[in-house]
């Protein structure tokens, strides 16, 4: 009996990871627009339940990505697919059911912004897990851009 229970459980973790989503990458200039699902965060959407600020940076925008690549790096269970000039693709999968999360990230730099979006490869909600991320990031990123104690999303001191 105990070797059934085992075989489910790896069947779960396995099936749960999911294959990558086909709504990864940039069209038109913007990252996909968020699902329907509460299991999404993008900065380029504009109603309440999937909206994050963008990261703000200020300088290069070559520094700029090169320090977020670098933030990226240093979370667990983080791993990099795609960098190029202006896009980020990384993969976030959680430690116990290991679920993947796709991580994007696209420079603006005319405006010094870096819009993200996150979301869940599979199921419907995501307890938050996608925004409490994207917060995770920018905390971390604004840590090394010296931006400590800002608002999220904003260049200038509270």
């Amino acid at each position: 009996m105990s070797g059934n229970w085992l075989l489910c459980l790896v069947v779960m973790i396995v099936g749960c990871s999911g294959s990558r989503s086909s709504q990864i990458g940039v069209a038109g200039g913007r990252l996909a627009p968020c699902p329907d699902s509460p299991n999404c965060v993008s900065s380029q959407n504009e109603d309440k339940g999937h909206a994050v600020a963008p990261l703000r940076y200020e300088g290069a925008a070559e520094a700029a990505m090169r320090e977020l690549v670098g933030v990226i790096r240093g979370m667990r269970g983080a791993r990099i697919k795609t960098v190029q000039e202006r896009y980020i693709h990384a993969e976030f999968t959680s430690l116990i059911f290991r679920f993947v999360d796709d991580v994007e990230f696209l420079l603006d730099d005319g405006s010094k912004t870096i819009h993200v979006r996150s979301a869940s490869r599979v199921g419907y909600s995501d307890l938050g897990v996608n925004r409490r991320r994207v917060e995770a990031i920018r905390s971390r990123f604004d840590a090394l851009r010296g931006k400590e104690g800002l608002n999220p999303g904003s260049d200038r001191s509270p």
